[in-house]
């Protein structure tokens, strides 16, 4: 774990700048800021459609200061393999240049991961592509109106869901997992030390990785910008946002995380809920079942680690 100290004097410069249109108290500029501090200015990042690709603005002005390419809803991990196997090339050609040096990002939102962007992303992942694919989930799609996507837990009010949502969110990590990757972790906005180890890491490693990242959105979820990371943080605490890490198929909780394999860390998850108005159709039944949902979530992974750890030995 990087020293507070030591990242604070790391992490003087900035790479995306001020004057960008986020909303006040958006989680994706916290993420995407934290993300460019650990991986520096020889990277090239894609976008599909999203709010990341909106808000960075016109050229000349635009905020982000490393090569940025807008990119199709579907193609972002697609235009990442090939970015990536253009800077391979180019190292090949001109050895000793920065080229060597670059790394592929794709920061993307959950609508263009966890939805349209999944073809694209699993064959990256199947041919093990060397980039990061980045997923910040605000857990709609923002950008549009904020409609339901499959990263929307169960009982939020979107526009398309105005009763709330009946399905449960879609385990994205997992399903990263099961491609055998060398790499997999989830973040929260809330733990922006966390966030920048878990991107050293990543650029240290060779192949497909991918980061999940809760990054709330103020209107999107219907709480006062200004509580972005105390929700954040109220998620992680509450067990709902787990942090973790998966190298070479070992799993490994985070400190924050780790702790509350004993359920008598974890805060009520109704502290969590309570704070946003998307969850304001949610039922008392509802309620007492997410949280049982999220008890037996956390007594399935006791046990997988236990196995794990049986398995190691």
């Amino acid at each position: 774990m990087v020293k507070l100290k030591e990242a604070l004097e790391s992490c003087q410069e900035e790479f995306f700048l001020p004057g960008n249109s986020c909303c006040a108290g958006c989680g994706l500029e916290v993420a995407l800021r934290w993300a460019m501090k650990a991986l520096g200015p020889n990277t090239a990042l894609v976008t599909p459609a999203c709010c990341l690709n909106v808000v960075v603005g016109l050229w000349p002005k635009a905020a982000p200061t490393f090569p940025f390419t807008n990119m199709a809803f579907a193609a972002a991990a697609a235009a990442a393999t090939g970015m990536s196997a253009a800077f391979k090339a180019k190292d090949y050609r001109f050895p000793g240049k920065v080229w060597g040096e670059m790394t592929t990002l794709v920061f993307a939102g959950d609508g263009g991961t966890t939805d349209i962007g999944i073809q694209g992303l699993s064959g990256a992942a199947e041919r093990n592509s060397d980039f990061i694919y980045c997923c910040y989930d605000n857990e709609a799609y923002m950008n549009t109106g904020i409609q339901r996507s499959s990263s929307t837990p169960h009982g939020a009010v979107t526009t398309t869901t105005t009763l709330g949502k009946e399905r449960y969110k879609k385990n994205l990590p997992a399903i990263m997992a099961a491609h055998e990757i060398p790499y997999v972790a989830t973040c929260s906005v809330s733990e922006p030390l966390d966030l920048y180890d878990k991107f050293k890491k990543a650029k240290s490693i060779k192949g497909c990785r991918y980061i999940h990242i809760l990054a709330p959105c103020p209107p999107g979820w219907g709480y006062q910008s200004e509580n972005t990371i105390e929700l954040a943080r109220l998620a992680v605490k509450t067990g709902s946002w787990i942090l973790y890490e998966i190298e070479n198929g070992i799993m490994k909780l985070s400190k924050k995380s780790q702790l509350l394999l004993d359920p008598s860390k974890r805060t009520p998850l109704i502290e969590y809920l309570s704070t946003q108005k998307r969850f304001s159709k949610l039922s008392e039944k509802g309620l007492i079942e997410l949280q049982e949902r999220l008890d037996r979530n956390w007594e399935r992974i006791a046990v997988e680690l236990s196995c794990q750890e049986d398995y190691q030995k």
